[in-house]
């Protein structure tokens, strides 16, 4: 265990995080999304997963060490429900209310037609599988930047 770290944060998951730069995508999807032939295209080229967890509880848990992008309009996206781009399913208003909550603000998600949420997806850094069941579990998310505080230099 380590130390403000949340437990679902796998080593493979920390990896990949730490590794992306800014302005990179990550994908969390649900169990219905063709996750391992999409992650296959990815930047990593591997699938991770988080298996029993629902989508809004692997957004806590990434965007808990994961800043978005605020030099964008749009950092959160989810995909659409096909034929109702405006609903948004329970499981993306409970994710919407995870990406507020890290981020101290409201970042409402920009909707993705669900075949480009695919294309989108194949050329994210990675790309997260959880075990929920619901459909429309389905995000992408940019990462930002943390910038340090200016340190005088010795």
């Amino acid at each position: 265990m380590l130390k403000n770290l949340d437990p679902l944060l796998n080593a493979d998951i920390l990896h990949a995080l730490r590794s992306m730069g800014h302005g990179d995508e990550l994908v969390i999807c649900d169990a219905n999304f063709p996750a391992n032939s999409v992650a296959r295209s990815s930047v990593l080229g591997k699938l991770l997963r988080l298996d029993g967890v629902s989508s809004p509880r692997a957004i806590r848990a990434v965007l808990s060490v994961m800043p978005l992008d605020t030099f964008i309009d749009q950092p959160a996206s989810r995909m659409e429900v096909v034929g109702e781009p405006h609903t948004m399913p329970a499981v993306q208003h409970e994710a919407q209310a995870e990406v507020n909550a890290a981020e101290g603000r409201d970042v409402p998600f920009a909707s993705i037609e669900r075949f480009a949420f695919y294309e989108r997806a194949r050329k994210a850094y990675c790309v997260i599988a959880t075990g929920d069941e619901r459909g429309y579990g389905c995000f992408v998310f940019t990462k930002g930047v943390l910038l340090a505080p200016d340190v005088p230099r010795s």
